[in-house]
């Protein structure tokens, strides 16, 4: 007999004091698919934002190097949900650099990180930012300044500027290091189906109660897919193989929130729709025994 999985919370206290749906909207692909282009049609961008707000997403993550060309996330979220909606909490990443042509530098140190996060302010329309995150590169594991950097952050938090602090593609060492500095209220990772690396990240963050927010939930990152798996239990479900990663995803533990991005309307419905899938006991360990 199958024994259905059990239900987990339908939203989670980011913070400990910003209540937020677990399947929030990931704003990176509504100026262009890729960062590279080509550029979307703001039009229908714009039209997915709105979408995403009435159907219950209250939880948008964003970064001022979210651009091409003219148009940036932050822009179109500003033009689009001004003036935001009360529960509305945005998250916003600062870390890395990014040129008006598209080039990248290197990580921004201290100083400018506080640059980056008043022009994220600005483009905005807000006085105080929901919640920061330090954004790390890959490579920057050893010698990445989190120190410093990560207390810059911690220095605009008690000038009012920032609500919650948080981390991306942090490991544990880096999430205990950052903690001596001040409290962390999220953690922003690579995390998914098909790339489950450095599980301790999730599992601290569980015990803790801090947020944890997979990007790239859909990604296959090159592997192949096992699409008879997927299909199969997708229709079980009535559902597509991306709503069964995201249900996939949500259910490793309450306090993952999915922040999916799209600029397709279909496509942001049946996100925002697995959120409200429960997968059964069987469902999951077949999932689980997927090689990643």
């Amino acid at each position: 007999m199958t024994k259905n999985h059990e239900p987990p919370p339908a939203t989670f206290p980011l913070g400990g004091d910003l209540p937020v749906a677990r399947m929030g909207f990931g704003a990176m692909r509504l100026p262009a698919r890729a960062l590279g282009g080509p550029a979307n049609d703001p039009r229908t961008s714009g039209a997915v934002l709105r979408r995403a707000v009435e159907l219950g997403v209250n939880h948008i993550d964003t970064a001022w190097f979210y651009f091409h060309g003219d148009l940036s996330a932050n822009g179109l979220i500003r033009r689009v949900l001004h003036p935001y909606p009360q529960d509305l909490v945005l998250a916003a990443k600062v870390g890395p650099v990014r040129h008006p042509d598209g080039g990248w530098g290197a990580p921004a140190g201290p100083r400018e990180l506080a640059v980056h996060v008043h022009r994220t302010l600005r483009e905005l329309g807000l006085d105080r930012l929901d919640l920061v995150y330090l954004r790390l590169q890959p490579d920057q594991r050893g010698g990445d300044g989190l120190a410093d950097r990560f207390a810059a952050l911690a220095a605009l938090r008690e000038q009012g500027l920032i609500r919650h602090l948080g981390l991306s593609n942090a490991t544990t060492e880096q999430l205990a290091r950052a903690q001596r500095i001040a409290p962390v209220a999220a953690v922003q990772n690579l995390y998914g189906l098909f790339h489950r690396a450095d599980p301790g990240v999730l599992d601290t963050c569980t015990r803790q109660g801090i947020a944890f927010v997979p990007f790239f939930s859909l990604e296959t990152l090159g592997r192949p897919e096992p699409a008879d798996v997927l299909l199969r239990i997708a229709a079980r479900h009535g559902t597509s193989p991306a709503g069964i990663k995201l249900a996939w995803t949500m259910a490793r533990s309450p306090v993952v929130l999915p922040i999916p991005g799209t600029a397709s309307l279909p496509h942001l419905e049946e996100n925002i729709a697995a959120a409200d899938l429960r997968l059964t006991g069987d469902d999951l360990a077949e999932l689980d025994a997927l090689p990643h």
